[in-house]
């Protein structure tokens, strides 16, 4: 007993004099949620070198480590930094320098828009975003005609807020050398009594995207930088940039090795021939801040637009089944070719004949192949049994909660009363697959984290309709939507070992909110502000 109480002694004396291990920097007196395996919360963390060395009770990371910055945090929220699985990083940062169309509520209001724009930041080719038909009184596509009034020498190219569908004056179309007579693969080219609207959908849109003056680099490097202030501002640590070309992610990558661009970047590279033949045979690259081993694919177009690939035809254009974009056999080549390369395939997928489609061709492709991860990016519209596919392990749904508030208005009208249950049916996704990549596709959406948050659980827009929600058995909950922007995000890009929760070895990606949006009123999820966003450990 005596010798129990003098080595008692001996550990408290000594233990007392133990030197604390250095540390850059300690968060104390906050409430954690680290999203690891049980979804565990905790009051403090340490970070080295950029990433976590300990986490968990306030007393004990302060008894054993000594930091050059102690910053106490007053009991605000800290989560891992938001990750968005899909999205339009490069994009978002061009479209700053672009006519911004978002919040239309007319195409006179779209004309007024752009006439302004052209006065303010004159150019030899207008090129602009954001219009949706749907949000107009009259929901119709508009016509060239005006735009043909105003600019008959200036070519002007509008694109639909999905990137579907596209208005074009006489002088873009001409500079593309569409005519009457141009065929078109995988997309329309709408006419009225046999002469063009202006109209593009899907492939055609290609043809003006074509001709688009390029960027020059100083352009591309401030449209980078300026998509990373946002995104910073609002809590994104990493962005899957779902479609780069080549020299965009050799620049992303110089960017980020100079130590200019901090965000990390999942990037998909485009299915252009030059982009394969260069990636495929490359194979995979992987920095602490670039991941490129995947391939953006399109299968069909949207449902705003009608171009989703229905197995019935649209409930409110009777006789149109929207169409696939690629071809079955090219489609089916190309998984074959990715799958043999090793990378990753991500298909956009949206009505339910495409989501068969991809579906069936990832099982077939992958049938003796473990841990693929291959993704359905947006999986839209599932009908039947389709959603069994799901239980795969090598397939992940990859969605967007704000699709389904935003299209929630018109969406019955083209799928019908009984379609319309297995749309953005995300509970449903997630009790097949066992986990939901969530992101936003901005720009088509808006850039914040708190709107996929909100619209994922409350299934409601921000003036909260429709009462109870917009199909709400199919919300998620807080933990599972946390989960979906976190660790399921990370898991979706192959990078959950290094980031996507708060647990010692990963990255000191993580965030500091003003009020805990897991436990805030819902309808005040969209207002809750970022107080401060840290990548490797250091504030943005």
């Amino acid at each position: 007993m005596k010798f129990t109480k003098i080595l008692f002694l001996f550990l408290v004396i000594t233990s007392c004099g133990v030197d604390k291990t250095d540390v850059d920097t300690i968060i104390t007196n906050a409430n954690v949620y680290t999203v690891d395996a049980n979804f565990s919360n905790a009051e403090a963390f340490a970070i080295k070198d950029g990433k976590f060395v300990a986490v968990g009770k306030a007393a004990d990371i302060k008894n054993k480590y000594k930091a050059k910055a102690l910053i106490d945090v007053a009991g605000q929220t800290v989560l891992p930094g938001f990750i968005d699985a899909h999205c339009h990083f490069y994009g978002l940062g061009l479209n700053q320098l672009q006519v911004n169309l978002r919040d239309t509520k007319s195409y006179d209001d779209v004309i007024s828009k752009v006439v302004e724009f052209q006065k303010k930041k004159p150019s030899k080719f207008i090129i602009g975003r954001g219009w949706d038909q749907n949000d107009w009184e009259v929901k119709t596509y508009p016509t060239k005609a005006e735009l043909d009034k105003l600019f008959p020498n200036i070519p002007v190219a509008l694109t639909r807020i999905d990137g579907h569908a596209m208005i074009c004056n006489q002088a873009a179309l001409d500079l593309a050398k569409i005519t009457e007579n141009t065929i078109a693969e995988g997309g329309e080219i709408l006419k009225e009594n046999g002469k063009l609207t202006g109209v593009l959908i899907d492939n055609p849109m290609e043809l003006v995207e074509a001709v688009f003056p390029e960027p020059t680099k100083q352009q591309q490097i401030d449209a980078l930088l300026e998509a990373q202030k946002i995104c910073t501002d609002l809590g994104l640590t990493t962005v899957s940039d779902a479609g780069l070309d080549k020299h965009v992610i050799e620049l992303i990558d110089s960017l980020q090795q100079a130590g200019t661009l901090d965000m990390r970047i999942y990037a998909m590279i485009s299915n252009r021939e030059a982009n394969l033949d260069y990636y495929l045979n490359k194979g995979k690259i992987k920095t602490d801040r670039l991941n490129v081993q995947s391939v953006k694919v399109y299968a069909d177009g949207a449902l705003g637009s009608r171009g989703a690939a229905l197995k019935q035809d649209y409930s409110d254009q009777h006789d149109h089944f929207g169409a696939l974009v690629i071809g079955v056999e090219a489609y089916k080549d190309l998984a074959k070719r990715i799958e043999k390369a090793g990378y990753q395939m991500n298909t956009h997928a949206i009505g339910d004949s495409a989501n068969r489609f991809v579906l069936q061709t990832y099982a077939k492709t992958l049938e003796s192949e473990s841990n693929r991860r291959w993704r359905v990016e947006h999986a839209q519209v599932i009908t039947d049994n389709d959603f069994e596919y799901f239980k795969n392990e090598n397939i992940i749904p990859s969605i967007q909660p704000t699709h389904a508030t935003s299209d929630m208005y018109w969406a019955e009208d083209r799928l019908g009363k009984d379609r319309i249950k297995g749309a953005y049916a995300y509970k449903t996704l997630l009790e097949k697959s066992g986990r939901v990549a969530l992101g936003t596709d901005f720009p088509v959406e808006r850039v914040s984290p708190f709107l996929t948050f909100y619209a994922a659980v409350s299934r409601q827009d921000t003036n909260q309709y429709p009462k109870g929600g917009f199909n709400k058995e199919n919300g998620l909950t807080r933990e599972e939507t946390l989960k979906g922007m976190t660790i399921w995000a990370a898991y979706s890009n192959f990078e959950d070992t290094e980031k996507g929760s708060i647990e010692v070895g990963k990255y000191a990606d993580f965030i500091i909110l003003g009020d805990n949006i897991m436990t805030i009123d819902q309808k005040e999820i969209p207002n809750i502000k970022v107080k401060e966003t840290y990548i490797n450990g250091v504030a943005q």
